[in-house]
């Protein structure tokens, strides 16, 4: 079976306006065929499915809703998650499972229930993600009690080793992000983070000469100034449970209890402003200062406080390197080159201006990450 693909909407996922509509309502469509190994994967056996159709949108792959009757005769609904890429498909849903598994640990009633993931047994190609189903309503949520609930996450939530990463890779959409590691540093972590966005987006657009310039003085100068003094000079930020890609479309109030809710999770340990780089694009209702000033009373800023907004940036650079290489015609990667280079020109001008000019700057390396240099190194020898 091919990969599922759809008509991407440029302007929804990677546009540079304000949106003017509402975020469009996710539908009821045609019968969906379900796999045995889906059926089988019920948390309650002698479930019986009633229907099954599709619902909503995925840009990656299929969704349905799942119309069941439990043995006791009660009526029960389910969520599926389907992805034709094979390896890759099987991977993004057992890092999604894991990140539902994890966030419904801190916050029961935040995220849906993962129940299952696994292989269908009729398309070895295709890997599916069974959870509760939760109702879809405002998008995104109101934002006081969203936002409270978020930082509330973010607050409680324990990292098992007390570092930043997490125990298994997970993805931004279907791209795979370094996450399966554990840094004492959160520079370290995001810079590979940062780093491996870098990797892919030159390969799928080819090297950009100009842009590497950027990429490279923001990997080796720019997030060293900026996440370092969080971990210095008896300073410390806690590591977070994140949810890792949250925009208007994976949150949403439900239907049901009135309460917000998050879904389709990359989740991993970082710093708790990480999760707010992907509102400061103007295409996201989260970018909305409704959203960034209540979560900020929720979870004061870090010290240093007065490079809140330098960080920011910073962290935007990741959502946004992500959004280049998944939507085509986007005109996200010249965004990124642009917000790259303000943070060179503000912290350090010089060595933009001898990087442009093809002179040697010390403390500069090649953009890939640790992990990626640990992995050269061991196929030399």
């Amino acid at each position: 079976m091919a990969p599922h693909e759809v008509d991407v909407d440029v302007a929804r996922h990677a546009g540079s306006d304000v949106p003017t509509s509402a975020v469009p309502k996710p539908k009821l469509g045609s019968s969906f065929d379900l796999d045995v190994a889906v059926v089988e994967a019920l948390p309650i056996p002698g479930t019986e499915v009633i229907t099954a159709r599709n619902y909503g949108m995925s840009l990656w792959g299929q969704t349905a809703k799942i119309t069941a009757q439990l043995p006791t005769g009660e009526p029960r609904d389910y969520f599926l998650k389907t992805i034709s890429l094979g390896d890759t498909g099987a991977k993004m849903m057992h890092g999604e499972f894991e990140s539902l598994k994890a966030l419904n640990g801190v916050l029961s009633d935040f995220a849906p229930e993962p129940y299952a993931w696994g292989q269908f047994k009729n398309r070895p190609d295709t890997h599916f993600l069974l959870t509760q189903f939760r109702e879809v309503g405002e998008q995104p949520p109101n934002p006081v009690r969203f936002t409270a609930r978020l930082a509330e996450l973010h607050k409680k939530s324990v990292s098992p080793t007390g570092k930043f990463g997490f125990h298994v890779q997970t993805f931004h959409a279907k791209l795979p992000q370094i996450t399966n590691c554990w840094e004492d540093s959160w520079a370290v972590l995001y810079r590979n983070q940062l780093a491996q966005m870098v990797k892919l987006d030159d390969e799928k657009h080819g090297v950009w000469p100009e842009f590497r310039t950027v990429c490279t003085l923001v990997l080796d100068k720019v997030i060293p100034r900026l996440l370092e003094p969080l971990q210095s000079d008896g300073r410390s930020i806690k590591p977070c449970l994140i949810h890792g890609d949250l925009w208007d479309e994976n949150t949403a109030t439900d239907m049901d209890t009135g309460e917000p809710f998050i879904f389709d999770a990359g989740s991993f340990y970082g710093h708790n402003e990480y999760e707010i780089g992907n509102w400061r694009a103007a295409r996201h209702r989260l970018s909305d200062k409704m959203y960034v000033r209540n979560y900020k009373r929720n979870f004061p800023v870090s010290e240093p406080e007065d490079e809140w907004d330098d960080r920011n940036l910073l962290y935007s650079l990741r959502y946004d390197l992500g959004t280049a290489i998944l939507i085509p015609g986007c005109n996200q990667r010249q965004v990124v080159k642009d917000n790259m280079t303000l943070l060179c020109e503000k912290f350090f001008p010089e060595e933009l201006r001898a990087l442009q000019g093809d002179a040697p700057v010390p403390g500069l390396r090649d953009s890939m990450s640790d992990d990626e240099e640990e992995e050269e190194e061991e196929e030399e020898e």
